[in-house]
């Protein structure tokens, strides 16, 4: 077997939506990352015991984060998606069913509150930009829902669905709670809430830098900082029923 897939292959690609629309030309889009996968698949299977290949792929975890960009760039950008699909449409076509034995999916978070949609779309206002907001409910609603259904349509088919939507809102309106001080207002960019995209002097822009990260709930104007994503990725670890569902990770490597 080749040692370089037994502990797991990346995919991702930074930007990149589950459509091929989202910043076409500057990511590898969803569909391409998958014809990727199936290349290393073919790899696999042709590398070895055909049995110990097929053990592999099936006892894998296929962890699956993706749509944010899809719900913000038709704002922020000159995308002409929405003239052309309905919100329902839109969020249909970002749902990929995939055939694999366990996945885990991210669910998409409350990118209308993040320090870019208030500085940008809201123009300092601090509130949620509501047409992301509802984009968003709808399409974690229907990926919940059609995990559902494929669990009882696909033989061996689990499942875990990370609800992080709930899970960022709860610490942005309660910092204090999960230890930091700022929920909202980035540590690093310009602007109201620090949320223009000017950390590290983009394009000769100056911008503000926070003394500590570790306070905040967002580094830059949409990213988390690393705390926060360590505190996320503890709730997907071994979290409750209140932020991942059926299974935890832990529990689904073992299922």
């Amino acid at each position: 077997m080749n040692k370089i897939y037994v502990h797991g292959v990346n995919f991702a690609s930074a930007g990149a939506g589950a459509l091929a629309d989202t910043h076409q030309g500057l990511v590898i889009d969803l569909k391409t990352q998958l014809s990727y996968f199936n290349k290393v698949t073919k790899v696999v299977e042709g590398i070895g015991h055909p049995a110990e290949a097929k053990a592999l792929l099936s006892k894998a975890v296929y962890f699956i984060s993706i749509g944010s960009n899809d719900y913000i760039a038709p704002f922020t950008t000159n995308s002409t998606l929405f003239q052309s699909h309905s919100p329902q449409e839109y969020v249909e076509l970002g749902i990929h069913k995939n055939g694999g034995r366990k996945f885990a999916f991210l669910g998409v978070g409350d990118i209308g509150c993040v320090p870019l949609v208030k500085a940008v779309l809201l123009q300092g206002k601090d509130e949620c930009f509501e047409n992301i907001t509802q984009l968003v409910t709808l399409h974690n609603k229907h990926l919940y829902k059609t995990l559902q259904h494929l669990e009882k349509e696909l033989e061996g088919f689990v499942y875990s669905y990370a609800d992080l939507y709930t899970s960022a809102n709860q610490i942005s309106n309660n910092p204090a709670k999960y230890g930091f001080k700022e929920g909202k207002a980035a540590c690093c960019g310009s602007g109201p809430f620090r949320g223009f995209f000017s950390c590290g002097g983009r394009d000769g822009q100056e911008y503000e830098l926070c003394s500590n990260p570790s306070e905040y709930l967002f580094y830059d104007s949409a990213h988390p900082t690393e705390r926060a994503n360590q505190l996320v990725a503890e709730w997907l670890w071994n979290g409750s029923s209140d932020s991942i569902k059926p299974y935890n990770l832990k529990a689904l490597f073992d299922v």
